[in-house]
């Protein structure tokens, strides 16, 4: 990685935590209550090295075995890791134990699979149900129908912990676009926190990519994931 890369890098990082401040201040929050994860799929190990020396919190995975890589080559530094792409039951003894936060759970099955593999390795998983909030078939995720169904029984699974909600709505082809279901995701995020589930602590609302994170700050992401606006267009 050269030097006006590493520049270039530091500038969008540098950019990006404006752009996060400003929209904070503009809901009335405080900056500091949203983190910045770097989507740092496909990336290398070098790279991400150098991201890690940024004003970034956190980076986020889509797959288990590039996570798995990049942690023992300590990649991310001092920095937490969470798995962010849609995880296999095949590949979850891979990640529980490793991964900070499993932001992906979408069934019971997988619940079950990751609280086993927490229970062999003597921890407790911490987890964010993701939600289909536009129906898609091309993504994975609970409807919103199906997540307080799922949650009631998830939430008596005891190596298994729910920090919150996270979303991947429809690409937003201009602002605000996805201010509606940031909005929606807000507001089961709200409802679920009120009814004190066992296992379920919502502190996390993980919504908000490169191109509407400042929309989903708005609507009260506490995390934003930015992958192409830290390490440009992916080949």
């Amino acid at each position: 990685m050269g030097t006006e890369e590493q520049k270039v890098m530091e500038e969008r990082v540098q950019n990006i935590r404006r752009q996060m401040e400003e929209a904070a201040r503009q809901a009335g929050r405080k900056p500091e209550e949203i983190l910045l994860l770097a989507a740092s799929k496909t990336q290398s190990a070098q790279t991400t090295a150098f991201s890690a020396r940024l004003d970034i919190d956190l980076f986020g995975e889509n797959r288990a075995q590039e996570l798995v890589e990049k942690m023992d080559a300590g990649a991310y530094g001092d920095k937490p890791a969470h798995m962010i792409g849609h995880l296999q039951k095949n590949k979850a003894k891979y990640v529980v134990g490793r991964a900070g936060l499993i932001h992906s759970l979408d069934s019971l099955e997988l619940a079950r699979e990751i609280c086993r593999q927490a229970q062999k390795k003597g921890l407790t998983q911490d987890v964010l149900v993701e939600v289909n909030l536009a129906g898609e078939q091309s993504k994975s995720g609970v409807s919103p129908q199906e997540l307080e169904a799922l949650l009631e029984q998830v939430c008596q699974l005891g190596a298994l912990r729910v920090r919150g909600l996270m979303a991947i709505p429809p690409a937003a082809q201009v602002p605000g676009q996805n201010r509606p279901y940031f909005s929606a995701l807000r507001q089961l995020f709200v409802d679920i926190k009120s009814k004190k589930y066992d296992n379920v602590n919502m502190d996390c609302l993980s919504m908000g990519m490169s191109r509407d994170f400042c929309d989903a700050i708005a609507e009260g992401a506490t995390l934003v994931r930015i992958g192409s606006g830290i390490y440009g267009p992916r080949s």
